[in-house]
């Protein structure tokens, strides 16, 4: 491995505020801040989210998982792997498992973390702790939020490989998750 002496130093941070709170979902923080090299920066700004979970799951079939859902940010519907946010206290392994079997009905199987990413570690401070779920099967209905409207797709791995390589997912830690699902079946 390279030597990592000479990596850059933590900031200092010298004030920091909140100034907008609308706890769990949107918490923004105001830092100023010094660099190592003596340059200030008055007003860095942090978004502070609860950590998320998200899950690649395949059936007993071989079948991919997949969701869509309108995203209003972008103003699309795409594919996406279900996810959520992680509850307070709750095991991450437990999170992605309440969120597949809520936002599918789908559950059971055998489970490893595949990946944990940030969205943008410059202006985000959690991780998405991703998992593969192989051999799942469906085991009730959905139960959506009054917010949530999911469709749930069944998707081969070649008709969803192609579909990735076609821009049908947006979402980038999952476009991130299902490369990398790939490339370890290399």
């Amino acid at each position: 491995m390279e030597d990592m002496q000479h990596d850059p130093k933590p900031w200092t941070v010298e004030r920091s505020q909140y100034v907008y709170n609308r706890s769990p979902y949107m918490i923004l923080r105001e830092d100023t801040v010094r660099l190592p090299n003596g340059a200030r920066i008055p007003d860095y700004f942090v978004f502070e989210y609860p950590d998320w979970v998200s899950v690649l799951a395949i059936t007993k079939a071989g079948e991919l998982v997949l969701i869509r859902q309108y995203r209003h940010g972008i103003g699309h519907v795409h594919f996406e792997l279900p996810a959520g946010v992680v509850d307070p206290n709750e095991p991450l392994l437990d999170s992605a498992q309440r969120e597949l079997l809520e936002e599918t009905g789908y559950g059971g199987g055998e489970w490893k973390l595949l990946l944990k990413s940030c969205a943008n570690p410059g202006t985000h401070n959690n991780w998405c702790h991703i998992f593969l779920a192989v051999g799942v099967e469906p085991l009730e209905v959905q139960k959506l939020d009054h917010t949530e409207e999911i469709s749930v797709h069944l998707m081969e791995r070649a008709a969803a490989l192609e579909m990735l390589r076609s821009g049908g997912v947006a979402q980038a830690l999952h476009t991130a998750a299902l490369w990398r699902y790939f490339a370890d079946q290399i």
